[in-house]
């Protein structure tokens, strides 16, 4: 985890110093924004169980590339295709426990002498953006409206308890793997506002706290960073 961290984040120091105005060849009108992106959020849960609690930091890292293609003369408007990596982790006082009849889900209360408790998950990631910007051949600095859809498959999932006493980890299979949510990511040059909400509940269908189903969604709100 450490080193995918510090490699996200050489590589958003890297695109910061390569914003220059060498990245466009000047008058040509056929150019293209093609894109690495790098993007840090603070990860939400919506429609909570009773008496759920978010905790700690709960962080999500994203990387990866667009590829740009124009729809109109001007190219203010495109389609964007990307492939990325992503991790996210989401701190809460829920707490999954494996047992002889499955993973068990509880609220941990103050005598459970619970430290953190957190899901945790790695996806390949797919977005596809509807793209605005007022950039031209020879303006590296603009503003830009991109939305649409990302799709994701989870190919590593895991829960984590720590305690005062013991540290528990296992790979979880209750967390869904085909996730999908709408994005709006806007702002000017390097720096913009990211937004994503997912369509569906970060745990599969029928996954239940008591008698209670589990139905929480992801909102992740932070920044995303376009290195050209």
């Amino acid at each position: 985890m450490k080193r995918i961290i510090l490699g996200l984040l050489s590589l958003f120091y890297l695109g910061l110093n390569a914003q220059t105005p060498q990245v466009f060849n000047t008058g040509n009108s056929n150019y293209l924004e093609d894109q690495f992106y790098l993007g840090l959020t603070y990860n939400f849960l919506l429609d909570k169980p009773s008496d759920f609690k978010q905790t700690n930091l709960s962080y999500g890292l994203q990387g990866g590339i667009i590829k740009d293609i124009p729809i109109n003369n001007k190219r203010t408007f495109a389609i964007g295709l990307g492939l990325g990596y992503a991790v996210n982790s989401y701190y809460s006082n829920l707490v999954a426990n494996e047992s002889n009849d499955g993973i068990v889900y509880a609220i941990a209360s103050e005598t459970d002498l619970v430290k953190r408790s957190k899901f945790e998950t790695h996806l390949v990631e797919f977005p596809i953006e509807i793209r605005w910007r007022d950039s031209t051949s020879e303006e590296y600095k603009f503003w830009r409206v991109y939305s649409g859809i990302k799709l994701g498959y989870v190919f590593g999932s895991r829960s984590k308890v720590v305690t005062i006493e013991d540290k528990i980890s296992f790979i979880n299979p209750n967390i869904r793997k085909f996730q999908y949510g709408l994005m709006f990511n806007f702002g000017y040059n390097t720096f913009n506002v990211h937004f994503y909400y997912s369509l569906k509940s970060l745990l599969e269908d029928g996954v239940v706290l008591g008698t209670e189903e589990l139905n929480m969604k992801p909102l992740r709100v932070g920044l995303i960073f376009y290195i050209l």
